[in-house]
């Protein structure tokens, strides 16, 4: 259910040139058929989960893949480019629903150590995703043409709506916000106004942070100042990717036992190592891949210990509106990946090397590690 916004996010990557060519528009036109995804998946993710904490998680998430399945079948028979990015929007508005609702639904399910347990089994298998879904888009490309990935959309959308009518049922035990416009600001608000909630937000964000500033400028590094092929990046990014899954699957095995805050420092001191690592790499000697991607993968592991329990510590500080907490999360994730990934671009604009974006990543890195220490402070402090 989680996995579905990333597959489509990532499968129609390769078939963006040949799109252009298909449509008879500029590469930048059709890229704005990504730009509208991100635009919606993170708009979305500020209205489903105060929306789920009013009417309950299973008729939400139902509507959300409802939609998601027609942006799908939009997509697979678009007949302009236009049309495309109108099928886009649906698919993020309804893909988006998965990736809120699943981490409000694990909350509803279990307390807020093993909600963290299983966020992180659920990231582990999520992440499987954005890791083959562009391989399986460049062979359905070559195969059938750009349509066939939007048609493995709808089928996968499909499968997940019929899974979740039989074997999903209500976990909302008690409605909790109104869903108002002014309900959905007074419940934001409120989650605002907590100093712990803020500050595991803001932990999960700059972590984020972290990993988009790498993965905005780390193919320029690769292609443009080292000179190498693309495919050179794309085989090495799997090493970043195992990393984030031994995060993750670390997470689920000790989150219980450790609890989130400690999962939480281990994981930012083990982000400030690898970004370290990762600077001392880049100032001692020449360029190479496993100076750039081994240190990434330490950073990726201690993205999969700090992102799951920072999420669980932020959606717990009020159980009642999980949903809205699980939303303005994620979005301040996005938000803050964009931000991190437009200051490296800015950056290698002025200086083309591995530098901006190795002090971009070393900022937010500290970031997060302040922010985290202001939540666990004022968690401590609560009666």
């Amino acid at each position: 259910m989680t996995a579905l916004g990333p597959l489509a996010l990532n499968i129609f990557m390769p078939s963006m040139p040949g799109l252009a060519k298909d449509f008879d528009v500029e590469y930048g036109f059709v890229q704005l058929t990504l730009t509208f995804y991100l635009i919606g998946l993170g708009a979305a993710q500020l209205v489903y989960g105060p929306i789920s904490d009013r009417w309950g998680r299973r008729p939400v998430l139902l509507w959300g893949l409802g939609i998601y399945c027609i942006g799908s079948i939009a997509c697979a028979l678009a007949p302009s480019i236009v049309w495309l990015m109108l099928g886009r929007v649906l698919q993020a508005l309804g893909g988006c629903a998965g990736l809120v609702l699943g981490r409000a639904i694990i909350r509803d399910l279990y307390d807020r150590d093993r909600s963290a347990a299983m966020i992180g089994y659920v990231t582990m298998a999520m992440s499987l995703a954005p890791m083959l879904s562009p391989a399986l888009g460049g062979y359905l490309d070559t195969l059938f043409g750009w349509r066939a990935s939007f048609a493995f959309c709808s089928l996968a959308g499909l499968a997940v709506y019929v899974w979740v009518i039989f074997t999903l049922p209500e976990t909302l035990a008690q409605r909790g916000l109104g869903v108002g416009a002014a309900a959905l600001l007074r419940g934001y608000g409120a989650l605002l106004r907590s100093p712990a909630f803020c500050g595991y937000v803001l932990q999960t964000a700059f972590t984020s942070g972290v990993f988009f500033a790498f993965i905005a400028g780390a193919p320029f590094v690769v292609v443009t100042v080292m000179g190498l092929p693309a495919s050179a990046y794309g085989l090495w990014f799997i090493v970043v990717s195992i990393g984030y899954l031994a995060g993750n699957f670390l997470t689920g095995r000790f989150a219980v036992r450790l609890g989130v805050d400690r999962m939480i420092a281990y994981g930012a001191v083990a982000q400030l190592v690898g970004i370290s690592a990762l600077a001392l790499a880049s100032w001692l000697g020449p360029l190479n891949l496993p100076g750039i991607f081994l240190p990434m993968a330490v950073v990726a592991m201690s993205n999969g210990l700090t992102l799951p329990n920072g999420i669980a510590g932020a959606i717990s500080v009020n159980p009642r509106a999980a949903g809205a907490a699980a939303g303005l999360s994620g979005a301040l994730q996005m938000l803050t990946g964009a931000i991190a990934a437009v200051l490296v671009g800015y950056g290698q604009d002025h200086d083309p090397s591995q530098y901006p974006m190795i002090w971009t990543m070393l900022g937010c890195g500290i970031l997060a590690v302040l922010s985290f220490v202001g939540a666990a402070k004022f968690r401590a402090s609560r009666p």
